[in-house]
């Protein structure tokens, strides 16, 4: 059977428009590893698809962070394979993890949890003393179930380290939708409300891209008593005098410290250090990703947020158009344009575009562990991988 040529060719092709992953190159196929990544078949149900089951999680909790959505997925997977050994069982994830992370625009998140999941596989999938693979198999389901609602309650926990950062008669400024934020703020709000001395003001940095995620921030702020006022992104500079501190959200925290977040981020935490505002970050430990970007353009991601056109979308004045025509096309200057790679991962668009803040402008990383200066972060990356 595995001999047969036209087999073989007929099983490469069938991957071609699968959400099935091809095999890894010096892996066997993954129709000889016990079903691995499979579904029991019984006429009914389907192979299992994690693409369509993280983003299913996603939907189905609005408050799902993109790691923990990961991890769900993979112990959702774990529970539906009919792999029977240790090396079948990681080899599975790993497969799986690296087919998700090349089907999403930006992995940055999501590969934190999948690599921890990982790792916790490994420290976790040892042989029994009796052998019997089923039982370390249920113990790692169990387990994984447990590291998953810890962490979805880390959010809990950084909303009161962080509630005492904002004290009364504070403006803090903020952007973005970050459900550990809206925690914090949260948390803070009912301190006043129950009669606690801390009454404080928001500055909220609105994103016209996003104009339903700002509203619904803004609007649960001011739900809570919270007096906040709205601002486009170039106003920023403008209102920093006012500001006391800055808390923004993270998508990931890398290992130098610095934060990968919404784009904007970083023009906010410049104009943070040139008016000597503090710039706080919220983050769950399970964000933490092992990545060392040196700069803006070095995060392994495609986005589409500089791109340089020599025709417009909309109809030009007629002085606008004589500096048009000046301009020279690709058809005349072909030199000057290039166009991308045929095949190439589809890259964020603008709206879903992250930027790079270096650690330098980092006063501090608030986690469900503490509050942590941006040189221990790679301390604490330490302490879960090795």
């Amino acid at each position: 059977m595995m001999g047969d040529p036209d087999s073989s060719t007929e099983s490469q092709s069938s991957y071609e428009g699968s959400t099935t992953p091809p095999p890894l190159s010096g892996h066997p196929p993954l129709h000889r590893m016990a079903t691995v990544g499979n579904v029991p078949q019984n006429g009914k149900s389907k192979s299992f698809d994690i693409v369509e089951t993280y983003q299913r999680l996603l939907h189905e909790d609005p408050d799902l962070t993109m790691p923990v959505a990961a991890i769900e997925a993979l112990i959702e997977l774990l529970v539906q394979s009919r792999a029977v050994t240790v090396y079948e069982t990681l080899d599975l994830v790993k497969t799986q993890s690296d087919y998700l992370k090349s089907r999403i625009p930006n992995s940055i998140s999501l590969s934190a949890g999948t690599d921890l999941f990982q790792r916790y596989m490994i420290s976790s999938l040892k042989p029994s003393s009796t052998g019997n693979f089923e039982t370390v198999r249920q113990h790692l389901l169990s387990n994984g179930r447990l590291f998953v609602s810890r962490a979805k309650a880390g959010r809990e926990r950084i909303a009161n380290y962080g509630r005492h950062f904002v004290r009364d008669g504070s403006v803090v400024l903020t952007h973005g939708g970050s459900r550990v934020i809206g925690a914090l703020l949260g948390k803070a709000a009912e301190a006043s409300a129950s009669g606690g001395n801390v009454r404080f003001k928001v500055i909220y940095v609105m994103n016209d891209a996003r104009s339903s995620e700002s509203k619904a921030v803004v609007s649960s702020l001011r739900a809570k008593g919270v007096p906040v006022a709205t601002i486009p992104e170039g106003a920023v500079g403008y209102a920093m005098g006012k500001v006391n501190l800055v808390i923004v959200g993270a998508e990931g925290v890398v290992e130098n410290g610095g934060i990968i977040s919404r784009l904007g981020t970083y023009q906010i935490a410049l104009l943070a250090k040139a008016a000597g505002k503090p710039f706080y970050v919220a983050a769950e430990s399970h964000k933490f990703v092992r990545l060392y970007p040196l700069g803006q353009y070095d995060l392994g991601i495609d986005q589409e947020v500089i791109e340089f056109k020599t025709e417009d979308e909309t109809e030009l004045t007629q002085e606008e158009q004589k500096f048009t025509n000046m301009t020279p096309k690709v058809t005349e200057r072909s030199e000057y344009f290039s166009t991308s790679p045929l095949g190439a991962p589809k890259p964020n668009r603008a709206v879903d575009a992250v930027d790079f803040t270096p650690p330098a402008l980092v006063s501090a990383l608030i986690t469900e562990s503490g509050v942590l200066t941006p040189s221990a972060v790679s301390e604490e990356l330490i302490s879960v991988w090795y």
